[in-house]
């Protein structure tokens, strides 16, 4: 199977580190016992997305800011649609009054992009020499998943992850609630299964992130209550 994209060698150097990472981990399963390459991308996937948690939260918070002012947006929007130079005045004044940044949700997913993407071609084409990198019902984890259960997982998970995080639900989100987990789901049946059990690790770990960022802003609002 040949690496995908012509943009692989842009992480490289982060492709390096996470191929030592995960095969330090395999090393640690065998020394336990039971050597597998599959525990191996899980644990790295945890340890990734628990160092870029930081991270999650702001983008998490700026995402939920956003969708709070959603029904204000769009009123100015409508209201000022003939005067572009009043409306941008007017969506200035809400983002202040809010306090919400609209750019603040980029910049933590632009630092999170490269980890992401070298993650991908790490594992579209790892190499697992000698070892046959099977995974409970995987036969190898560099073959497609033969039952689809993975592909299935990774269409469920990203529809949960996607509907946790949002508070409000415009008719364009709630296409892209359906649109984006199965396009997810088509594509992984013809990844490698180490791939996609990647990406469902990484969803199931956003969404508990996403609960738990979800209840401390609950318990904030009745104690300011």
């Amino acid at each position: 199977m040949e690496e995908p994209g012509i943009f692989s060698s842009l992480f490289e150097p982060i492709e390096n580190i996470l191929h030592a990472v995960l095969s330090g981990l395999y090393s640690l399963t065998e020394q336990l016992g039971f050597g597998s390459y599959g525990l191996a991308i899980i644990l790295l996937t945890i340890i990734i997305k628990v160092i870029l948690y930081p991270l999650t939260v702001k983008q998490l918070k700026s995402m939920r800011a956003m969708q709070k002012i959603q029904p204000e947006l769009k009123k100015l929007q409508e209201k000022y649609k003939d005067k572009p130079q009043v409306m941008q005045q007017k969506l200035m004044q809400l983002y202040q009054k809010e306090g919400v940044n609209p750019m603040a949700g980029c910049l933590p997913l632009l630092i999170q992009m490269p980890i992401l993407m070298a993650m991908y071609y790490t594992l579209f084409n790892f190499d697992y020499g000698a070892v046959e990198p099977s995974f409970l019902w995987l036969p190898s984890l560099s073959q497609t998943d033969p039952l689809y259960i993975l592909p299935v997982l990774s269409a469920l998970t990203t529809f949960l992850q996607q509907k946790i995080s949002m508070t409000e639900s415009t008719q364009q989100m709630k296409m892209m609630m359906v649109i984006m987990p199965l396009f997810i789901g088509f594509i992984s049946l013809n990844f490698p299964a180490g791939l996609v059990l990647y990406w469902v690790t990484m969803n199931i770990v956003q969404i508990f992130q996403q609960l738990w960022i979800n209840n401390k802003k609950d318990d904030s609002d009745k104690e300011a209550a």
